[in-house]
């Protein structure tokens, strides 16, 4: 967990929050109150956590700021609720929004927020989306989401999709890490962040 040892700030305990999704599942996050009414919320990578370490500096930087931040695991990583899948980009904007909704029913403003990799694209499409939050930090989010899936499956995962409707990635000792469904894959793949980002509000930093 993340301490803060200044002599400007004093230690700020991250609280734990839990919030529904829309499909009831349940989403787990660290709440770092430093008493500001504004809240960033921070969104973490592929196959990830809010205990990422990215997420967890940043929320620190934020502190020391006298900011408050929220990190959380998206449904189905780290310690909420739900099933892992490969693409879910858009079930992930379905999360953030509300964890938004949340904050804002508590009387709290959501000045920014910030993604990092996956995180990245699912800020930007909340963006393209919603049109509630001022500020989006895109941390390293790739805008051709056609791109690196082999990189990271191999070059044979699209006969097994083709052959069984599903590819099973395997690290290297041969466990299954997780499963690429043929609709997940889709999910991916239909995705244009271009055009997305054309439908951000032009007031949005």
């Amino acid at each position: 967990m993340a301490q803060i040892l200044s002599v400007e700030n004093p230690v700020v305990q991250p609280q734990k929050v839990i919030i529904p999704n829309k499909h009831g599942e349940k989403l787990v996050g660290l709440l770092h109150d430093t008493g500001s009414k504004e809240i960033v919320v921070l969104c973490h990578g592929f196959r990830d956590s809010k205990d990422e370490e990215i997420m967890v500096n940043v929320a620190a930087a934020l502190e020391n700021e006298g900011i408050s931040a929220f990190r959380f695991d998206f449904a189905g990583n780290g310690e909420s609720e739900g099933q892992f899948e490969f693409g879910n980009y858009l079930r992930e904007v379905d999360d953030l929004h509300y964890v938004i909704q949340r904050f804002n029913g508590a009387n709290r403003i959501i000045t920014a927020i910030l993604g990092h990799s996956k995180g990245g694209n699912v800020v930007l499409l909340y963006a393209s989306k919603y049109h509630d939050v001022n500020t989006v930090v895109n941390v390293s989010g790739r805008y051709d989401l056609k791109r690196g899936i082999e990189e990271r499956l191999g070059k044979d995962f699209m006969e097994s999709i083709k052959k069984d409707g599903y590819f099973d990635f395997k690290n290297k000792t041969g466990v299954i890490q997780y499963r690429v469904t043929k609709e997940s894959l889709m999910d991916r793949l239909s995705i244009d962040m271009h055009e997305a980002c054309l439908k951000i509000d032009k007031e949005c930093r």
